[in-house]
């Protein structure tokens, strides 16, 4: 859409003095700001005409005018085409983090919240990325077992397998010993997980065991599935925000539904540069009140989850992008190192 210098600069500032007062803006109001050059007469004739081609709107209570959809997503091409993006306030920061990837994604998404006042969302990579980082077969019980799965993510599942008879302490042993040699840095969705529990090389008594042991390995990745991280939402259900979300029943039970949410942050991941979705343009139903921006994060050639957060129409965009964008920067940085380990 072709605009004039004089009504991309009134679009933005309208924009921007809607999102930081939360008001409709007018025209005496803007004509008064030290950057307006134009009298109140000339503003209101260029509200008229931005109105008139659906980028601006006139609530019937107030003079003044607020953006619409169509003129929050013109901003944003305009601010992103420019690149005119402000500094994070406070970065994400991850180097105080452990090697665990799921610490490093759960403090992503509380500081990514703290830093927007919008409520955050950080998709954990997915299981089957990961490599078996180390096997503990431990004996609970004379008769019960327990095997423990450490992943190269600092992911952690167990297995208790019970049997009807004493269980071989030394037989234990070994076979932490033989998991450990035969599976270590070996991917969690490998094939080859099968076959390491059924080598023909392996005394029979040995192999029979091992085999009690397999759904422990087998099942790692139905076990783990998608982990979504969520923060903020008492930020983003604050009063003060209470009637510019008129689908809340709909977004709390998007909210229930981590898998529904999953599914959305899935798209982003094949966005190049920001995934930012403004209103009706979001394909959820219950987020068509909402503004989604994100960013996915990963290792050299491949993406591993995204970075969101989720607030209203009325956005400080800039803030949200900028952040967004270098949470998943630092994120990408931390889950580069732990899977080159």
């Amino acid at each position: 859409m072709d605009l004039s210098p004089r009504q991309q600069f009134i679009l933005r500032r309208v924009v921007e003095g809607h999102v930081e007062a939360g008001q409709p803006v007018g025209s005496k109001w803007l004509a008064e700001q030290e950057d307006v050059p134009w009298g109140p007469s000339t503003v209101r004739s260029e509200f008229a005409r931005l109105e008139e081609i659906g980028l601006l709107e006139h609530p019937h209570t107030s003079a003044g005018r607020v953006p619409t959809e169509s003129g929050y997503r013109l901003y944003v091409d305009d601010i992103l085409a420019e690149g005119g993006l402000p500094a994070v306030r406070k970065p994400v920061e991850l180097s105080l983090i452990r090697r665990e990837v799921d610490d490093a994604v759960r403090a992503t998404t509380e500081q990514l919240s703290q830093v927007t006042d919008l409520l955050a969302l950080v998709s954990a990579p997915p299981i089957e990325t990961a490599t078996i980082h180390r096997i503990e077969v431990l004996l609970l019980q004379p008769q019960v077992a327990m095997v423990v799965v450490i992943t190269s993510t600092g992911g952690v599942t167990k297995r208790v397998i019970s049997y009807d008879h004493a269980v071989d302490p030394g037989l234990l042993a070994w076979a932490g010993s033989y998991l450990n040699e035969v599976m270590g840095g070996m991917a969690v969705g490998s094939r080859m997980l099968q076959g390491k529990l059924t080598a023909a090389e392996v005394d029979p008594r040995e192999r029979a065991f091992l085999e009690t042991l397999a759904p422990a390995f087998t099942e790692l990745e139905d076990t783990a599935g998608d982990t979504l991280f969520v923060e903020g939402a008492a930020r983003l259900l604050s009063e003060h925000r209470f009637q510019e979300l008129p689908q809340l029943s709909d977004l709390l039970d998007v909210l229930e539904r981590r898998v529904a949410l999953l599914s959305i942050m899935r798209a982003s991941l094949s966005e190049p540069n920001v995934y930012l979705r403004i209103g009706s343009e979001n394909p959820a139903p219950e987020l068509r009140s909402m503004s989604m921006v994100a960013a996915n994060y990963g290792v050299a050639r491949r993406n591993l989850g995204a970075v969101s957060v989720l607030g209203p129409v009325r956005m400080d965009y800039p803030t949200a992008i900028m952040a967004v964008r270098q949470a998943a920067s630092e994120l990408s940085r931390f889950v580069a190192e732990v899977y080159d380990e």
